[in-house]
């Protein structure tokens, strides 16, 4: 079994930690924009004219944006961890609904606790005192309250925009458009995965458009959890087909590939009786893998995308295109298994030299031996 890297954090979890930072940054930067507000339009005064109650600028200033920080962090967490697979049959405007309400409910619990305490602070006393309850009470019943539960329903808002975003385009895509890393063309080295899935014209056709829709969307989420353990990003969905990338970082990189793919086929197999039970078929692909050098830039006027333009992407639709005549769902370039070197267990056999529609020269091809 191959190690991909001794990291202290799995891709998995990296990729988590990625989606839930965000949280915590909007919740921060929104909440020293209200505190600065509040700053500007209350000046010296000590006390919030609209409550009575007391206002101090300073260390409990700072409290509430750590608080707040936090708050976002947990948020974060929930949205990544639960909300959002318990949301994900839902329309997008469906889910920023229904979550919005949730975190509102939940928030205004949160936020009479955190003036509980900053009551407690302010008076230096502890919770039992009455002053702090007068104080959460006016509060709770004042415009002001309200008006803060309507500015935290917009930083929710936001938040579950942006993950909602992120979701639909993809994180690494949306981050890279945010740092503009492709605003102007680069030259990389990357792997790509083309994914094809078999007899999909046959299953089309028996199970009916919208049940073959219902079986691609189930075939890609399956799909999914392997090409995040194995770091991969998904460039294109087209039709039944998955074209699957890889930036090359060290030699480690090279044979994830590999490992991704042996994941997939082996989650569609352990999904294979609940395929089975709804469309009464089990899917099954085949996958052409290459590696090279590509042009990577942002493109679009109407709609902007991040593409990837050179050789490599023609050569590997080229590969996959020759597994059903070899009889085989896996087949690499030479450059490939060069590539992937001594590094891994794996083994190749050879299919020979065989000629590339469209090319001018041939290509030795290889593919996974079983064990």
């Amino acid at each position: 079994m191959i190690i991909l890297h001794k990291n202290l954090m799995g891709p998995r979890t990296k990729r988590d930690l990625m989606r839930i930072l965000p949280f915590g940054l909007i919740w921060m930067v929104f909440t020293i924009i209200y505190v600065l507000l509040e700053k500007s339009l209350l000046g010296d005064l000590t006390i919030y004219p609209s409550t009575g109650n007391p206002y101090r600028y300073g260390g409990i200033t700072f409290y509430y944006i750590i608080s707040s920080t936090f708050m976002g962090l947990i948020i974060g967490t929930i949205e990544v961890k639960y909300l959002s697979h318990l949301f994900s049959k839902k329309s997008f405007s469906s889910k920023i609904f229904r979550k919005t309400m949730a975190y509102v409910v939940f928030m205004i619990l949160v936020l009479l606790g955190l003036r509980l305490f900053g009551y407690s602070m302010t008076y230096d006393t502890n919770l039992a005192d009455a002053r702090v309850w007068e104080s959460l009470h006016i509060f709770f019943v004042s415009r002001i309250f309200w008006t803060v539960e309507l500015y935290i329903a917009i930083i929710i808002i936001s938040t579950l925009f942006f993950t909602e975003v992120s979701e639909s385009i993809g994180f690494e895509v949306l981050r890279n458009f945010f740092i503009g890393k492709y605003h102007t063309p680069i030259e990389e080295n990357r792997i790509f995965m083309f994914l094809d899935m078999n007899d999909s014209t046959t299953i089309a056709e028996k199970l009916g458009h919208v049940q073959y829709f219902s079986l691609l969307r189930d075939y890609y989420e399956d799909l999914s959890d392997p090409i995040i353990q194995c770091s991969g990003q998904v460039y294109q969905y087209v039709g039944d087909e998955v074209i699957i990338s890889w930036r090359i970082k060290n030699s480690n990189t090279s044979a994830a590939c590999i490992k991704c793919f042996l994941l997939m086929q082996e989650k569609l197999v352990s999904q294979s009786k609940i395929y089975q039970k709804k469309y009464g078929v089990t899917p099954s692909f085949k996958a052409g893998i290459h590696f090279g050098l590509v042009t990577s830039g942002e493109i679009g006027a109407l709609k902007k995308e991040i593409v990837y333009t050179g050789d490599v992407l023609n050569t590997t639709a080229r590969i996959i295109s020759l597994c059903k005549e070899h009889l085989v769902d896996l087949l690499i370039s030479s450059a490939m298994k060069e590539e992937i070197g001594n590094q891994s267990t794996y083994q190749f056999i050879s299919k020979g030299t065989n000629k590339l529609r469209g090319k001018n020269k041939s290509m030795e091809l290889f593919t996974l031996k079983k064990e």
